[in-house]
């Protein structure tokens, strides 16, 4: 095989250590300047010379898929580990779950519904985040976005039917759609009328005298309606 003249015309050239000018690999002399080609110094130069070009930059969409991969499996291990953590329901504590989440499915609370359904996921004990924030004393806790409900020994025992426990999931069902407390809690008193959860029928249990408390105390315009000007407006 013949060797490619291009090649070899290109390996016999030589610069200039003096002024850089690169000359035929046949001359002794450099042709600018007249200093003397040495032919170890080139090859030592053409060596080195590819160490100087610079690394081609990653691409902004490189960048980008890198770091929105590195984000999906951060949460994807905090995810587990909140599940890892924490229990989930007893049989009979799921059922009362369903039969829950079935009266907001009858009272037109589909989105609701379906969000609690197929997408939340119940568990009975405090994860470690939850155990590390804290929270104060409540029927269920919510991490979101990762849809997680904690639902605490008074969810199962203090309401009084599945119409009751309905109001704390519909309550829930705000924060799994990022809805702050102050939002929920309005939210769920604004609604609890298309629940069926009245005060002709729940007046005397403790979940809606709790509610109705806090409710005041966060919104009292929605007691200000009635001839006396102090009855819930909702």
């Amino acid at each position: 095989m013949n060797p490619d003249p291009n090649q070899t015309a290109h390996q016999s050239r030589q610069k200039c250590p003096n002024c850089g000018l690169v000359n035929a690999g046949s001359d002794d002399l450099c042709r600018r300047c007249g200093a003397a080609l040495d032919a170890d110094d080139n090859a030592k130069l053409s060596t080195a010379e590819p160490a100087d070009v610079v690394p081609k930059k990653r691409g902004f969409l490189k960048r980008l898929v890198w770091v929105l991969a590195t984000t999906l499996i951060l949460l994807v291990i905090w995810y587990a580990s909140l599940l890892i953590s924490s229990d989930g329901l007893q049989p009979d504590q799921r059922e009362k779950v369903q039969r829950a989440i079935a009266v907001l499915q009858q009272q037109d609370f589909n989105r609701e519904a379906f969000i609690l359904k197929h997408l939340a996921v119940f568990r009975s004990t405090d994860s470690w985040w939850n155990t590390y924030v804290g929270h104060r004393d409540a029927y269920a806790a919510t991490n979101f976005p990762f849809e997680v409900v904690t639902l605490y020994p008074e969810f199962f025992d203090i309401p009084v039917d599945d119409k009751e426990r309905a109001a704390v999931l519909l309550h829930e069902s705000c924060h799994l759609m990022g809805s702050g407390e102050e939002a929920a809690l309005g939210a769920t008193w604004r609604n609890k009328r298309q629940l069926g959860w009245t005060l002709d029928r729940y007046k005397q249990t403790r979940l809606w005298n709790a509610t109705e408390l806090l409710t005041k105390a966060q919104f009292p315009y929605m007691f200000q309606c009635g001839p006396d000007g102090q009855s819930d407006c909702f």
